[in-house]
């Protein structure tokens, strides 16, 4: 089964909100297993609309609309509507008692007027969905075998209409396959060189399941997608196939997408091993430390963080000898040691990281080029760095070289 989206709002395309509806929409649609055609955004202009739907009408079971449902002049998605399916509009007198109702308990600073009451007017052939939290309706239209969904844009409208009256009707009413996706997260090999080790297991998958690369910063998801009519036998199928990839790339393997993230694992390696965590971040300006906070228990590991961002900091507070910056750079192997060393004594923890390099765009307090990183590791026997090009582009480095210090840091704690 096949759904489209058409997302409608000049804000979109000019670029001044982004089209998060369609993420969440297309998400939730893959669970009850339909496939996304086609994703759609036009103006607020009625040719363009009457196309989009025109077209989307040829290809898919379900049309999904989000935007221009407001008491505005702009907003015209309901006109529309109605000349397309050549239809008028009507008045839904359980849309226009609940606009009324939010008028008379939450918005008491103006009268509710003709244009509020407008809002109860939907075309003539469609079932008003319930919006329990605005004054828009949406609008369920069956049209032959196809059914056009007409939602209100605001996220939080739109995501309760999507998950409290679609999704249910859409399940009740088609049917469906199973879509099954289990993505494999890789750290610290590039996406050409994963291909190369397994090509043999890629080209024996069955046809019914398929493989996409997906590269970012330092790591590089391999998400496997099923689709066919029984679940378990899908289930079953995907983690055979992933059984087989281990023996492939199993060192590079540090769980499932949606599962566990690798600060995640590094928690429960270190609540596991009895061991604390400290960091010393210079350009990564706290990124790492947030991170790991983003795991709900991580202070019964981690003791904290100092964000060095300035050289003065890293020799006031880090006590870095400010003779070692002047011979070697703020920027070096001898530097981001000092740093993770003595974070580790400062806080009291088995393992520290530390990080000093230049993101860019200038080069800052250090003559070295942009994207030179050093990530230090300090553990309980020794403090050690490995030193990286990241390339030119600031945000890029900062995540990337967070990435690898996770993936440092995990493979000494399983020394451990």
């Amino acid at each position: 089964m096949f759904a489209e989206i058409i997302t409608i709002g000049d804000e979109i395309l000019i670029g001044q909100i982004v089209d998060t509806n369609s993420a969440f929409i297309s998400k939730e649609l893959n669970k009850i297993g339909v496939s996304v055609y086609q994703i759609t955004s036009v103006q607020d202009e009625r040719e363009h609309i009457l196309k989009a739907l025109g077209e989307a009408k040829q290809h898919a079971q379900l049309v999904i609309l989000t935007g221009g449902l407001g008491p505005t002049k702009d907003d015209i998605t309901k006109h529309t509507l109605c000349e397309f399916f050549n239809d008028t509009l009507v008045q839904d007198l359980d849309v226009l008692a609940h606009v009324e109702h939010l008028f008379e308990k939450y918005i008491t600073t103006s009268a509710i007027s003709e244009i509020n009451r407008d809002q109860a007017l939907i075309p003539a052939k469609s079932e008003a969905l319930h919006n329990a939290y605005g004054t828009a309706p949406g609008m369920w239209i069956r049209d032959g075998e196809t059914v056009f969904v007409s939602l209100p844009g605001v996220p939080f409208e739109m995501k309760h209409l999507i998950t409290d009256a679609v999704i249910p009707r859409v399940v009740s009413e088609f049917e469906r396959p199973y879509i099954l996706h289990k993505t494999l997260v890789t750290y610290g090999m590039g996406e050409s060189a994963i291909a190369e080790k397994i090509e043999t297991w890629e080209n024996e998958l069955p046809d019914f399941i398929k493989l996409a690369y997906l590269p970012n910063l330092g790591r590089v998801r391999l998400r496997l997608t099923a689709k066919g009519l029984d679940r378990k036998a899908l289930e079953m199928a995907v983690e055979r196939e992933i059984d087989k990839l281990h023996p492939l790339i199993g060192e590079i393997i540090y769980g499932l997408e949606n599962e566990e993230t690798l600060e995640a694992v590094i928690g429960k390696l270190c609540v596991a091993k009895g061991v604390t965590l400290s960091t010393a971040e210079s350009f990564t300006g706290g990124k790492i430390a947030q991170q790991i906070t983003s795991v709900p228990g991580a202070s019964a590991y981690f003791k904290g963080s100092v964000v060095s961002y300035a050289t003065a900091t890293k020799i006031e507070v880090l006590n870095v000898d400010e003779k070692l910056i002047e011979n070697h750079s703020v920027v070096s192997h001898e530097v981001a040691e000092a740093m993770a060393h003595n974070v580790r004594d400062l806080l009291g923890t088995d393992f520290a990281i530390a990080t000093t390099g230049n993101a860019g765009p200038t080069k800052g307090d250090s003559d070295v080029g942009i994207g030179t990183v050093f990530i230090a590791i300090a553990t309980p026997e020794r403090v050690f760095t490995e030193k990286f090009m990241m390339g030119n582009h600031r945000e890029r480095v900062v995540q990337k070289s967070v990435n690898k210090a996770f993936e440092l840091l995990q493979k000494e704690i399983l020394k451990f």
